[in-house]
């Protein structure tokens, strides 16, 4: 029988993706979430698996990166002296770390076995929790990520029959990695809603930048001003991200799930609870089963709150995928060990107290909501 929901582990034969103890992205926000994925039950029903990943071979990152840069990440990753520097790695960001090129292909492997999953019909849904590095750039590091896994996964897609693909971001950042790659490809939608970039890193990610050529209006922004709360920015991701996906009725949906849209994290300004994680795991679910035939392929993304906030954020969303009702009061054991690692403390519940709302200026989201709608939906054909 196949499964119809997957969680694909990024596995323990392999380097870590690590860019070291004092870098944000630590690697433990991904085995406290499998941990708390798997301590809640949610791979206890029928039709649920955990599948190992894989790595990508060279061929498949070149769907997306150039050869020159694939060989620099290998050489950088193996001690090997060069001017790094010309592909985006160095101090801050994007260190150089050890076996970078395996660990990074270990990232893409996990997603093609997603992307492989749900376009063979051999599940629905697979999440990779691992992945949604989308700010890496053909030949250039970027943002913590050395390969982008999703817009990779979305050219094996569309190399192995998909006719069209459906990308949304819901990360706190600007998902520039596949706007870029994809800026003149008529056969992607995508879609990140963000922090604007007039606030934020990467900078991008406005109104205006709809893609060119046969791709005009494929490209879709929806920057939002800094203390946005859940009640902003869920209107703003009901009101554009729906109608479009509904229109564009892609092969595959595919979603990069950041959480760093969080009021607690440290690298940003949006203020959401783990309710609007809810809310909006419940509306893609939907989206991939009404749009795309129930094909949805997940990844992770952004999360600076690496113990308190993102194994509960993606546990969330694995809920909702496996179409289980997890317990919200978290495992005490699970607890523990979280606070153990993190050195933080941890909430009991999945879910959280409603905050007040922001002071974020309402009629400043509901003018973004109107720009998109106003310049976009025309090209798709919507009222």
């Amino acid at each position: 029988m196949s499964q119809r929901v997957e969680l694909v582990w990024y596995g323990d034969d392999g380097p870590w993706y690590s860019h070291g103890p004092q870098h944000p992205l630590r690697p433990e926000r991904v085995l406290l979430t499998r941990q708390l994925i798997h301590e809640s039950g949610l791979l206890d029903g029928e039709g649920v698996a955990e599948t190992p990943a894989r790595d990508a071979s060279d061929q498949e990152l070149l769907l997306v990166h150039t050869e020159p840069y694939v060989d620099a990440v290998k050489r950088a990753g193996h001690g090997e002296r060069g001017p790094w520097w010309q592909f985006g790695f160095g101090p801050g960001d994007n260190p150089v770390f050890p076996q970078m090129h395996e660990a990074s292909a270990r990232v893409v492997g996990a997603s093609l076995v997603a992307a492989e999953a749900v376009l063979s019909g051999r599940a629905e849904h697979a999440f990779n929790p691992a992945g949604g590095l989308h700010h890496a750039m053909p030949e250039r590091a970027s943002g913590f990520c050395v390969y982008d896994d999703p817009a990779v996964a979305i050219a094996w897609l569309l190399a192995h029959g998909a006719e069209r693909v459906a990308y949304v971001d819901v990360d706190v950042h600007h998902g520039d990695g596949p706007q870029a790659i994809f800026y003149g490809d008529p056969r992607v939608l995508t879609i990140s809603i963000h922090q604007s970039g007039a606030t934020l890193f990467p900078g991008t990610g406005f109104v205006d930048e709809m893609g060119e050529g046969d791709a005009h209006g494929t490209k879709v922004n929806i920057p939002l001003p800094p203390l946005t709360g859940d009640e902003g920015w869920l209107r703003a991701f009901r009101e554009v991200v729906p109608p479009l996906v509904e229109a564009w009725k892609p092969t595959v949906l595919v979603t990069q799930l950041g959480c760093d849209t969080h009021h607690s994290d440290p690298l940003a300004n949006l203020m959401l609870t783990t309710n609007a994680y809810a809310e909006t795991a419940a509306v893609l679910h939907d989206l991939a089963h009404r749009a795309a035939g129930g094909r949805w392929l997940a990844t992770g993304g952004g999360g600076y709150q690496w113990a308190s906030v993102v194994p509960r954020a993606w546990t969330i969303y694995f809920a909702e995928m496996a179409g289980v009702e997890a317990l919200d009061e978290l495992p005490p054991a699970w607890v523990e060990r979280a606070r153990r690692v993190g050195g933080e403390d941890v909430p009991l519940r999945l879910s959280e107290p409603r905050i007040a709302p922001a002071s974020s200026d309402h009629s400043e989201v509901a003018g973004v909501i109107e720009e998109v709608r106003s310049r976009v939906f025309p090209t798709h054909g919507i009222a």
